[in-house]
């Protein structure tokens, strides 16, 4: 994620490696490519996350992540958890309620969160809990974003009682209907999420520099997803709303404002080129 361009040098690696796990077990359970073998290759993954850890990783992806593990104790049950939300994937494609949905984030955002955590060196409880309501955010307006690409794929995350609640149908997502309706429930969902980045605020204030900008770019870059959801409103099924370049340099200047924080002047300039300054 570009996110991390902005950590601090020596935990960038380490974060690249955290990612670079999920992102491989996210395309297994998600990509094209993998359809009749998805189930099978996160249980290959799985294996050589426990080779790895036994010290026997060949795989670059786990070359990296052991050197990482290693170096700050993650525990095996984070990754083993966040793989079990990617084969709930596999096997289920509705919510009946938000806390099912949450129970779903549990497994399939926040250990990642948990991780990050772990490598910025918080073990703290208090700091954790911050970190779930962060990544469930995340997880969520991402959801919201995504309900056309989604229903493409066989699932809905939107819960089955939100839409009954306002009068919306899984033929209404299939048609990608423009309604007074849709536009409601919109509302609903984006007030839930950012709820939730609220409550995960305080992590941003307390953590050190080096994971400070991180954070707060996933902060504002979640917050601004929120924004963008609620203008397009009624329209969502229709059109999937994304962040221009303006939007992340937006994004990118309320993080930094946040605390304060400078970045160091070659990471400055690759920040204007990812955001075409």
């Amino acid at each position: 994620p570009v996110g991390s361009m902005f950590a601090r040098s020596h935990l960038r690696k380490h974060i690249f490696a955290l990612f670079a796990f999920a992102r491989v077990a996210d395309d297994f359970a998600d990509e094209p490519a993998y359809e009749g073998r998805r189930s099978r290759e996160l249980d290959r993954w799985e294996e050589q996350l426990h080779e790895a850890y036994r010290g026997h990783a060949e795989h670059p992806v786990f070359v990296a992540l052991a050197d990482t593990a290693d170096k700050f104790a993650l525990p095996i049950t984070e990754f083993t958890e966040l793989l079990s939300g990617f084969r709930t994937d596999l096997e289920r494609r509705r919510y009946a309620t938000f806390d099912e949905l949450r129970s779903y984030t549990r497994q399939s955002a926040e250990p990642v969160g948990r991780l990050l955590l772990y490598i910025g060196g918080y073990r703290a409880p208090e700091l954790h809990a911050y970190a779930e309501d962060l990544s469930t955010a995340v997880a969520v307006a991402r959801l919201i974003q995504d309900v056309p690409s989604d229903w493409e794929r066989g699932r809905v995350y939107l819960p089955a009682a939100d839409l009954r609640h306002f009068g919306v149908t899984e033929a209404d997502i299939s048609s990608r209907r423009v309604s007074a309706a849709v536009g409601n429930l919109v509302r609903y969902e984006v007030a839930r999420a950012r709820a939730l980045f609220q409550r995960a605020r305080p992590l941003v204030d307390v953590v050190g520099s080096d994971l400070a900008v991180e954070l707060a770019l996933t902060w504002h870059g979640g917050m601004r997803i929120l924004d963008k959801i609620e203008s397009v409103g009624k329209r969502l099924f229709a059109h999937r709303p994304t962040l221009n370049t303006a939007d992340k340099a937006l994004v990118l200047g309320r993080a930094l404002a946040w605390r304060g924080e400078t970045l160091p002047p070659r990471t400055m300039h690759l920040a204007q080129r990812l955001l075409g300054r």
